[in-house]
């Protein structure tokens, strides 16, 4: 069940919006989707070994979509890529079956992480077993564990996609999980983007990450990307509630998705390094 939200949550959401035009946000624009991925994989593998310097792993928090081929494809070209020390997550996932093609888990696992030298059990995944609830609870557990003793798993990226009604993970337009502000995970039965049954970080672990990465390509896109990027009328839609409170924040997207913004963008030449 959604709810319309009240002159309070206007409010804050407007200021959320505000923090994230303030808090460093970088707008890169590529040529095309060819150029972009191998500068997402650029930038995972860099963000890790910043990370494996200063601490013994590498967190990574992982969405489905178009991320999945062009992670499969771009990142296990990187040279000396060494995930033995990587931590995968996952910022949302369908509750279905791993052998599923909806299963975000399932897709990397067919197309990716035979790849890359992830250990298995450094993979995080939910319990598709189990009811939605407990599901959630037992993936936030899992994380708990993970990251303790942080309080909020504090992940060193997430890669984030954005839908055409400005979604990201599980959480969508108008729905109360955006007010959720205690639990880490938590269990969606309603989505309005079948299937119905879902587990999502929330915006608090999120908003906790020391680098978030939004994807998002295609001209479908540019509405609703000027308007998470530029601001519109009503409330902030959820991509726009992503302002990690410490840490990095960049919107990588190409020409077409790009095609109606106004605001301030980079356009990096080929190679470049971000």
């Amino acid at each position: 069940m959604f709810v319309r939200s009240t002159e309070q949550d206007v409010k804050r959401t407007s200021l959320l919006r505000k923090h994230s035009t303030m808090s460093g946000r970088r707008v890169v624009v590529f040529p095309s989707v060819s150029e972009l991925g191998p500068t997402l994989a650029q930038l995972v593998s860099s963000r890790a070994e910043k990370a494996l310097r200063a601490r013994s792993s590498f967190s990574l928090g992982l969405s489905g979509g178009s991320l999945v081929a062009m992670l499969s494809k771009d990142l296990p070209a990187v040279e000396n890529l060494d995930c033995s020390r990587w931590l995968i997550g996952f910022c949302d996932e369908r509750l279905v079956p791993f052998s599923d093609p909806e299963s975000t888990y399932g897709l990397y696992k067919n197309q990716l992480f035979g790849k890359i030298n992830i250990p298995e059990e450094r993979i995080l995944a939910i319990d598709p077993s189990l009811p939605v609830q407990e599901c959630a609870d037992d993936y936030a557990d899992k994380l708990s564990k993970a990251f303790s003793p942080e309080q909020i798993p504090v992940f060193d990226m997430l890669l984030l996609g954005m839908g055409p009604d400005g979604h990201t993970c599980s959480l969508f337009p108008d729905h109360p999980l955006l007010q959720e502000s205690q639990r880490t995970v938590a269990a969606i039965s309603d989505s309005p983007k079948p299937p119905p049954q879902r587990v999502t970080m929330t915006l608090p672990t999120v908003n906790a990450a020391r680098c978030v990465v939004f994807v998002s390509t295609g001209g479908s896109k540019a509405p609703v990307l000027k308007h998470v990027l530029e601001g519109g009328e009503g409330p902030a839609l959820p991509s726009a509630l992503v302002a990690p409170r410490q840490g990095e924040l960049f919107w990588l997207v190409d020409e077409p998705a790009a095609a109606s913004l106004t605001s301030q963008v980079e356009r990096p030449g080929p190679g470049a390094k971000l």
